[in-house]
């Protein structure tokens, strides 16, 4: 099978419709190669973010629970958050973890970094795996934020990914990947 060369589209003009804290929206108009305009191309911008799989000695996973408006629903998920100007990935999510369950320490690997939409964000989610973390303080949540930690045994984890309670797939993914490979290294 032949290979087919993608181009990519021209940006000709770009208007910011929106730009708040938490919500940047632009539209932009684009010369796509075969000539054609597309006239409103809209695109969400956000910062980085990151998203932990933190595990205790003893090989539990400390999740957290908090109302999330989108949906309207509480949700349990992983430790996450945004990546502040001049910060680098690994810090923001040492950080995030931290403030909103206080455990810490551990040994650390990037697991994955994913997009949540490609064709209409401009960001980019950084996973990574904590393993042996201890709660060595107490939260240090934002005046917004509402936070239950909890622990759970792996199989109350897959119990709650099996029965689609998880909604957040910037979190399921590199959840599923990391017991894909867990399931992979113990066949071996």
């Amino acid at each position: 099978m032949e290979k087919h060369e993608i181009k990519k589209p021209k940006v000709i003009e770009s208007e910011y419709l929106i730009r708040r804290p938490w919500l940047t929206a632009r539209r932009d108009k684009l010369l796509l190669p075969d000539g054609r305009i597309n006239p409103e191309f809209y695109v969400l911008e956000y910062p980085s973010w990151v998203n932990v799989i933190a595990l205790t000695e003893d090989g539990k996973f400390v999740m957290v629970r908090q109302y999330r408006h989108g949906l309207g629903t509480i949700s349990t998920e992983l430790c996450a958050g945004v990546v502040e100007e001049g910060e680098i990935p690994i810090d923001a999510a040492k950080r995030e973890l931290s403030e909103e369950t206080g455990y810490t320490g551990g040994e650390w690997e990037l697991q994955c970094v994913i997009s949540g939409n490609p064709s209409t964000t401009n960001n980019l989610s950084y996973c990574f795996l904590a393993k042996g973390v201890k709660q060595t303080e107490q939260q240090h949540l934002d005046a917004t934020e509402d936070i239950e930690v909890l622990v759970m045994t792996r199989d109350e984890l897959l119990e709650l990914m099996m029965a689609d309670e998880m909604k957040q797939s910037l979190m399921l993914a590199p959840l599923w990947r990391y017991f894909y490979l867990q399931e992979r290294n113990s066949c071996r």
